[in-house]
């Protein structure tokens, strides 16, 4: 399965878990330390992450790591572009 197929999974998780705790792009890029149009293309799924990323990304969200993994893959046709 093409890597684009789980990073497009990856953004949708956190969009939503962001969505869900009432929080900007910014408020969560300012609490994980990285700059807000990094975060703004995890999401959208055209930036691979890295762990150390991830885990302050997490962090922010207030989440264990684990759960920004708890996706399913969905085709590469249902891209958030």
């Amino acid at each position: 399965m093409d890597a684009y197929v789980y990073q497009a999974a990856f953004g949708r998780q956190l969009r939503l878990m962001r969505n869900q705790r009432g929080l900007t792009q910014e408020e969560v890029a300012h609490r994980a330390g990285i700059h807000v149009t990094y975060l703004s293309g995890v999401e959208r799924g055209v930036r691979n992450p890295s762990l150390k990323n991830i885990r302050a990304i997490a962090d922010a969200l207030g989440v264990p790591v684990a759960a920004l993994f708890a996706f399913e893959a969905a085709p590469v046709s249902a891209r958030l572009d």
